[in-house]
């Protein structure tokens, strides 16, 4: 049995992973850490509010669900106390991550920071990329829920940066008058991302591909929450022999 611990067990996503990893039959939920929702409970395990209580418990691995503040010290708490961290929260920069690369070099357990656990949003980004070198356009559009803080999504960060690196002969965006600031939107490495926030979304994502004549158009949606836990029991059920820091799912998929 896998012992796990979750950061965040009060949130949605959090006591979403809290309920899979439950009902897991090789796996055993042994500490559920929330500051915020400290002293209730997730199903038989008690909400506390110390990263220590995963330590106390004998967690093999942490799941961490939170804000960008808290999931900076909870991974590197976990580095430090040899638990393996598994990391859906995103927004981290490049000197950051190359911090948690460092720490878990030195450090008995290892790392995955994945921007999105739905494997088929995994798959879109794979086909996005292998798709690039054959078109000479590409834009991103990613709608979330109305309570997502950062923009762009992680996810559509990604994409844009693996899109680019597939390929460097994209044309020129023609626009030569902005009506409206940020019509075009925001440029990662070249890629027009657009960001939308709806009431009524959860997560969702379409990469546009165009050349002479044709388009090409790659969605991924995720109407529920339960559409993450595959990929967040894939990658507590890999972590342990994955090692350092690993970025996104692609790696523990096999792709």
């Amino acid at each position: 049995m896998i012992r796990v611990g979750v950061f965040g067990a009060g949130g949605r996503m959090g006591s979403t992973v809290c309920r899979a990893v439950g009902e897991a039959p090789d796996m055993e939920l042994v500490a559920a850490v929330d500051p915020v929702h400290a002293g209730g409970a997730s199903g038989a395990v008690r909400l506390e509010a110390e990263a220590q209580q995963l330590a106390v418990a004998g967690a093999e691995v942490a799941v961490d669900f939170t804000v960008l503040g808290a999931a900076r010290e909870n991974i590197r708490w976990c580095a430090a106390h040899n638990v393996h961290a598994v990391v859906g929260t995103t927004g981290f920069t490049e000197s950051e991550l190359a911090e948690f690369a460092d720490l878990f070099d030195r450090s008995e357990a290892n790392a995955a920071i994945v921007p999105n656990f739905a494997i088929g949003a995994v798959l879109m980004m794979r086909f996005a990329e292998i798709a690039a070198p054959f078109f000479e356009t590409a834009e991103i559009i990613e709608l979330h829920h109305d309570q997502k803080a950062d923009a762009p999504s992680g996810t559509a960060a990604l994409t844009a940066r693996r899109l680019a690196a597939a390929s460097k002969d994209w044309a020129a965006d023609p626009t030569t008058m902005v009506v409206a600031e940020g019509a075009r939107g925001g440029l990662i490495d070249g890629i027009p991302v657009h960001s939308i926030r709806m009431r009524g979304m959860v997560a969702h994502q379409e990469v546009l591909l165009g050349t002479t004549g044709q388009t090409l158009s790659i969605r991924h949606d995720s109407y529920d929450r339960a559409s993450f836990m595959p990929g967040v029991l894939l990658a507590v059920r890999k972590i342990a022999e994955t090692p350092g820091l690993t970025i996104g799912l692609d790696a523990l998929l096999g792709l």
